[in-house]
């Protein structure tokens, strides 16, 4: 094999991403005689949410808004009370009739998450929405109680985690449960059709991409230093986004729709990186430091093995342009792919590289990507078809972890370089309880360890 060949299964990646993510390792289990992944003895499937926060609530709402058959909320957990009781509150007021918690169904704690698995049946759906640090011990438990699951984005966050996430997709398709992963954009049908005709020719060869999510500072993107009311555990879990052992960093949580479907687009995953980025505002305006491990902006060069080019752009600055959006340029024609946020269309190609004018198409489509994810997996799970998006979602957080660790370090990177990377952020954490210490400590100006480029060169911090 290549060592620059991101595909490191028998799985082919090219024929991996000619599939829409709606069916994963078909391939693989065709013409097996499976048993059922469905919940046993009832049409009814049982729901269970881990990690109580928006994208959790919203993405209940959506379980719980399928067809087909029955389908209700019967346990939830969360380390934070007050995360789970918002929840609550919030989807039973969107879809109450398909919600059934009662109180001691609703759990708080570190383990939490296998409390509410237990209430779960095999075959039943568990909501992996917590920060993505916790993806594979979440992930380990569900397989072990035959659950189905949905796990959001990103599901890693470093190299040793991806080589244990795949492992775990393997053993999930071999329990013949189905798994979905919230890169919902793969799930657009503008995107889909998109993806279509780029790839009979409608543009030519596809020669550049170029992806920019800049806006004001969003979700707990910088953070100031901890009051003494709080533990730094549930500081850095709390405000996630600020922590590269958490989440990977604004980098992977906000970045990583568009490096997903644009890597869609080439039908391939990038072979390497280079990258720049910088914080700019080390200080809030009261001139207090912020502690996060964030840069303000990044700028990531992409290189694809036929030479072809990715550029994404990334800012978190207040009053800067902002720019939400993703292309595709081809030798023949442009392709607007989202129009604006992480998949809004109408995408629309255009002939020669100008974005004016009429567009030769222009997709019409207005379904809910969200909405249509969480119906192609249940419509699996009730129909038992096969259905692991995992793979896909473990490349597409090894490639936007590439493009982060090549700004941390300042060093053009492989995407082997990143998955084999030994520096796993936070080791044991399917240890950890109330009272275990961060897996990141402050030094004694008070500031977690941040990237430093040029001076780590093979970790992004120390």
């Amino acid at each position: 094999m290549n060592p620059e060949e991101p595909s490191i299964t028998s799985t082919s990646r090219r024929d991996f991403l000619k599939t829409t993510g709606t069916v994963a390792a078909a391939s693989v289990l065709a013409g097996v005689n499976l048993p059922s992944a469905h919940a046993q003895g009832s049409d009814l499937i049982q729901v269970a949410l881990v990690g109580c926060g928006g994208r959790g609530s919203g993405a209940a709402v959506q379980a719980l808004s399928t067809k087909g058959g029955p389908i209700k909320l019967v346990a939830m957990g969360d380390a934070f009370e007050d995360r789970l009781k918002a929840s609550y509150d919030n989807i039973n007021g969107t879809i109450g009739q398909n919600v059934a918690v009662p109180q001691d169904h609703k759990f708080i704690g570190w383990d939490a998450y296998q409390k509410a698995m237990d209430v779960l049946k095999p075959g039943d759906i568990v909501i992996l929405t917590t920060p993505p640090a916790f993806r594979w011990v979440h992930f380990t438990y569900a397989i072990s109680k035959k659950l189905n699951v949905f796990m959001e984005k990103p599901v890693t966050v470093d190299g040793p985690t991806s080589r244990r996430m795949l492992q775990l997709a393997a053993e999930a398709s071999a329990k013949n449960l189905k798994v979905g992963v919230g890169l919902m954009s793969r799930h657009a049908k503008n995107l889909m059709e998109l993806h279509d005709r780029v790839n009979n020719g409608e543009i030519g060869d596809v020669i550049l991409m170029r992806g920019y999510r800049m806006h004001d500072p969003a979700g707990y993107f910088e953070s100031l230093p901890k009051p003494d009311t709080i533990s730094h555990l549930d500081y850095q879990v709390r405000r996630f986004h600020s922590f590269l052992w958490a989440s990977g960093g604004n980098f992977s949580d906000f970045y990583i729709h568009h490096i997903d479907h644009l890597s869609w687009m080439k039908n391939d995953w990038p072979v390497k990186a280079q990258a720049l980025g910088g914080r700019h505002f080390k200080t809030s305006p009261e001139g207090i430091p912020f502690v996060d491990q964030n840069f303000d902006t990044y700028s990531v060069e992409y290189t694809f093995k036929d030479g072809s080019k990715f550029i994404f752009d990334g800012r978190c600055v207040t009053n800067a342009t902002g720019i939400y959006s993703s292309y595709v340029h081809g030798s023949k024609g442009v392709a607007i792919a989202a129009r604006a946020n992480d998949m809004g269309g109408p995408s629309a190609i255009f002939k020669g590289q100008n974005l004016e004018g009429q567009p030769v198409w222009e997709s019409t489509d207005r379904t809910n990507a969200y909405q249509n994810e969480w119906d192609e997996l249940v419509f699996a799970i009730r129909n038992n078809k096969p259905y692991n998006e995992v793979e896909r979602g473990v490349y597409a957080s090894v490639t936007t972890s590439l493009g982060r660790m090549a700004a941390h370090t300042g060093q053009e990177m492989t995407f082997q370089d990143m998955l084999n990377c030994d520096h796993e952020f936070a080791p044991g954490l399917d240890k950890l309880t109330k009272d275990s210490p961060a897996p990141l400590q402050p030094g004694p100006n008070g500031r977690y360890p941040q990237p430093q480029p040029g001076v780590n060169l093979k970790r992004e911090y120390a």
